[in-house]
């Protein structure tokens, strides 16, 4: 009974310091917000980002404190699974694969030809042989192309695998003492796999067109961790809701068509400045993901230079997770049932 209050008492000592720090970074996240001012930027621009952040900044503290305890669910049961995780990870990508002659050599296939395709389409045909950056420096189309489609690729590739996870391990959801909630991680995991081996072709493709490596060029493991979460955080929100509505990976896939376009992917974001528009397209998280990957590789500026999106991902991607928590742990009681 003593250990029991102990442990009781150790937990709520824990919960208030968690809550704490978590307070504490809101406000000073709060005052750097307040006081960061880009001489550069429009006002009614930066005051806009600012009532942005803080809406969500203050959602996000509310939802913490709110569902604390379900939050915290989710995050254990990830770290006591991490060797389980890893190995079914390595096994699901084996799997893809398995029986094929080239083996694990197809998953890199589709993502090389399709920037062959794109590069052919728009460099040959339509002569579009560069793109002009903001420093007026003309970058090789096809590493522009190349540096936004990889970061889509593992985007795209990861939320389809993610959202159907459940599904194709259905034999697993109705094992009692299996751990679910690491069937979305794996797929996602099992996708990263064909990121890097992309990530590496463009790291070559830049190298061929003259540009040297960087020390920028470390900023890819930071972007490629930060869509790794936002993603994960999506996902669990759909993969539970796939399986009492299927007709979610049909709309997804739709999603995903829409929203390459509407990604500064194949164009650049800068042929928007002064339109209303270009607020919504930086929005869009991937966008930040995409702006990252090129400032990583030929624009060399440092994350934090762009602090408002930043701060506004970040956020963003938090409130992200943690919905997607709850409703993963709100919807998982029915799914061997479902299922």
């Amino acid at each position: 009974m003593n250990k029991k209050v102990q442990l009781s008492d150790r937990q709520r000592r824990q919960k208030s310091i968690i809550l704490g720090i978590v307070l504490a970074a809101a406000c000073v996240i709060g005052i750097v917000i307040w006081m960061h001012n880009n001489p550069l930027d429009d006002p009614g621009t930066v005051r806009l980002k600012k009532i942005c952040g803080y809406l969500l900044l203050v959602t996000g503290v509310l939802l913490i404190f709110g569902t604390y305890d379900k939050l915290l669910v989710l995050p254990k049961e990830l770290w006591l699974s991490r060797r389980l995780i890893w190995r079914l990870a390595k096994n699901d990508f084996r799997k893809r694969y398995a029986g094929s002659f080239f083996g694990a050599v197809w998953a890199m296939v589709p993502p090389v030809v399709t920037v062959i395709m794109y590069w052919i389409v728009f460099d040959k045909i339509f002569g579009q042989h560069t793109m002009a950056l903001a420093s007026g420096e003309e970058l090789p189309y096809v590493v522009f192309l190349t540096a936004g489609l990889v970061p889509w690729f593992f985007f795209s590739d990861a939320l389809n695998s993610g959202t159907c996870s459940l599904l194709e391990y259905n034999y697993l959801v109705k094992k009692v003492v299996f751990k679910i909630s690491v069937l979305p991680i794996i797929k996602i995991i099992a996708a990263l796999f064909t990121h890097l081996f992309f990530t590496g072709v463009l790291l070559v493709i830049t190298m061929a067109a003259g540009y040297q490596p960087s020390i920028y060029w470390i900023q890819l493991i930071y972007y490629t961790f930060a869509e790794f979460i936002f993603v994960l955080g999506v996902c669990y929100a759909t993969c539970a809701i796939t399986v009492y509505f299927r007709d979610l990976q049909q709309i997804i896939s739709i999603l995903l068509q829409v929203g390459m376009w509407a990604t500064p992917i194949l164009w650049d974001i800068t042929r928007l400045d002064g339109r209303r528009v270009m607020i919504l397209v930086k929005m869009n998280p991937m966008t930040y993901i995409v702006n990252g990957y090129r400032n990583a590789i030929f624009e060399h500026q440092w994350f934090w230079f762009h602090f408002y999106s930043s701060t506004y991902f970040w956020i963003l991607t938090v409130l992200v997770f943690c919905i997607g928590s709850l409703i993963f742990k709100k919807l998982k009681v029915g799914f061997a049932d479902v299922l």
